[in-house]
């Protein structure tokens, strides 16, 4: 029996850091250092210019900067104080910190099932993406530890699951259902940390050659059927238009000479035609008359072509 196992396309989404350089704190570093070197030429003594300069170092950790799609978690002597950002916030030197960056922007995470049984045992190879925001950062931040992995292993045991119970002829076809119960399903498991399911996106479904070696020979053979039933009705229809036909020359002699005179134009209007006719026909049809009309008017197309060479 095949072994089932499940991979990830891509390495779960990473937490945020807040940026190495932060221009803030630097102005602040330096405003330090310009208001302690005034002070030191006026009292002609360098520790004002230490102090200032040690001052700045220390409020230097205190001005944060969050980009409009991040909120910071603030945590005080390491109990959660609230969230900050977008833009600048500040915080306590040394008592507060910033635990994490939660980005709230609509993330992808691709993620596959390898070998999974469907409830048919066929073994299938799944790739999807999942489309998923934060929407509570909060949650995202304190009730999970990596919520980017924890919806990765979540979206990659739901797969297995909805594939387990699933026909494979349910999972080519009724692709669209499939997606609905998976992104539910991932939904349900996500919500409490804080996260919500966009969208998710079968990409590929990948059988086994040689069930698509078969797969293709019943769809021809299918095919072909369609294809004989198909001429079978039209040859009724037809059966059926030359029965009424017939019913309509049977008291009409006059009409059928006509039809009869017309079949032979159609069949002698181009030089060198030949036409077999059965002799029932030239006795029901009293086709003997128009025969002879038609052999003359061909040798006299034919002549003038003969005298010209």
């Amino acid at each position: 029996m095949p072994v089932t196992s499940v991979r990830r396309t891509q390495d779960p989404i990473a937490i945020g850091a807040m940026p190495a350089f932060n221009v803030v704190a630097v102005a602040i570093l330096l405003a330090s250092l310009l208001a302690g070197g005034v002070l030191m030429l006026i009292v002609r003594n360098p520790i004002p210019l230490i102090v200032a300069a040690v001052i700045g170092v220390l409020l230097m950790p205190a001005p944060r900067i969050a980009q409009q799609w991040e909120r910071a978690i603030v945590l005080r002597f390491g109990r959660y104080v609230g969230l900050r950002g977008p833009g600048l916030f500040w915080i306590v030197p040394f008592v507060d910190s910033v635990s994490s960056i939660i980005d709230q922007r609509t993330i992808a995470t691709g993620f596959a099932a390898e070998q999974t049984l469907t409830a048919d045992t066929v073994p299938v190879n799944v790739d999807a993406v999942l489309f998923w925001m934060v929407h509570d950062a909060e949650k995202a931040a304190l009730e999970v530890q990596d919520y980017g992995r924890a919806v990765a292993w979540a979206a990659q045991t739901a797969l297995r699951d909805i594939i387990g119970r699933t026909t494979l002829a349910d999972l080519l076809k009724g692709r669209e259902q499939v997606q609905n119960e998976l992104q539910k399903l991932i939904d349900e498991r996500s919500n409490p940390w804080g996260v919500t399911v966009s969208s998710v996106e079968m990409r590929d479904v990948v059988i086994p050659g040689a069930l698509q070696d078969a797969m293709s020979r019943q769809a021809q053979a299918e095919r072909e059927k369609q294809a004989r039933i198909i001429l079978g009705e039209a040859e009724l229809a037809i059966a059926a238009s030359f029965a009424e036909a017939a019913k309509s020359y049977e008291d009409n002699p006059t009409a059928l000479h006509l039809r009869a005179m017309n079949m032979l134009y159609e069949g002698l209007k181009e030089k060198g035609a030949l036409m077999l006719i059965p002799s029932s026909a030239v006795e029901s049809m009293g086709m003997g008359g128009m025969l002879g009309a038609a052999a003359m008017r061909q040798q006299s197309l034919v002549e003038p072509g003969n005298k010209a060479e």
